[in-house]
């Protein structure tokens, strides 16, 4: 048998997209685990949830908040050999697991990069170009060929975590901080092509406003300089 995936989802009022995420891992994924951290969703998103009645579902809600927090719950309760931090309103990422995990027997983990050849961003063009920057301010401070810090999308295999483990805080930008500490110990890190798609319904985990979008953005920089002091 294959190896077996723990796949990571973060929700918070996903009702219009959950039953569509997790129907595309069980039908693409054979050996899965799918974990799902539920931020108190109030639009239904548990119900949709438990409906599916999988026993490869393991739904944890809680009452706070956050993404970094979401992804540290969730990666607790993982059991798979390998493991994958997905967005839970992307669907058609899942597509892209399959040459993820070819790239994983050679390589510690995997990203999908908007920023490799072939790789695309087609939200609005203030978040594409946040993006950008704050990649080439990575590129420039932590000094790392890695072409996207901040796509938080991922698989890795369980051993990773022993060459360095992810300290979770703030918001999705404890991403920066833990590719920059496996980088430094030489992790084998790469990255696959992929478009991200446009917002959906108007929403966004990394950004709910353009004032919290700006004020993200900072946290982020300002983490990328706690990585550089941090984790030499």
């Amino acid at each position: 048998m294959s190896k077996k995936i723990s796949i990571i989802l973060s929700t918070y009022n996903e009702a219009y997209i959950i039953e569509d995420t997790i129907k595309k891992i069980l039908t693409s994924i054979e050996n899965v685990e799918i974990v799902i951290v539920d931020d108190n969703s109030n639009d239904g998103t548990c119900d949709i949830i438990e409906k599916i009645n999988d026993p490869k579902i393991k739904l944890l809600r809680r009452s706070n908040r956050g993404l970094s927090s979401a992804f540290l719950l969730g990666l607790i309760n993982t059991n798979g050999e390998i493991i994958g931090w997905f967005d839970s309103n992307m669907p058609e990422l899942i597509d892209k697991v399959p040459d993820m995990l070819k790239s994983l027997e050679s390589n510690d983990l995997v990203i999908l990069s908007r920023f490799v050849d072939g790789g695309k961003d087609t939200r609005s063009k203030a978040r594409i170009l946040s993006s950008k920057i704050i990649n080439i301010i990575c590129r420039l401070v932590l000094g790392s060929k890695i072409k996207d810090y901040t796509s938080g999308v991922f698989l890795m295999n369980r051993e990773t975590l022993n060459i360095s483990t992810p300290i979770c805080y703030g918001h999705g930008e404890f991403f920066i901080e833990y590719l920059h500490s496996l980088n430094k110990r030489g992790a084998k890190i790469d990255e696959i092509s992929y478009t991200h798609p446009k917002d959906v319904e108007g929403m966004s985990k990394t950004a709910t406003s353009l004032f919290r979008f700006l004020k993200l953005g900072s946290n982020y920089i300002v983490r990328i300089f706690i990585s550089l002091l941090n984790r030499r």
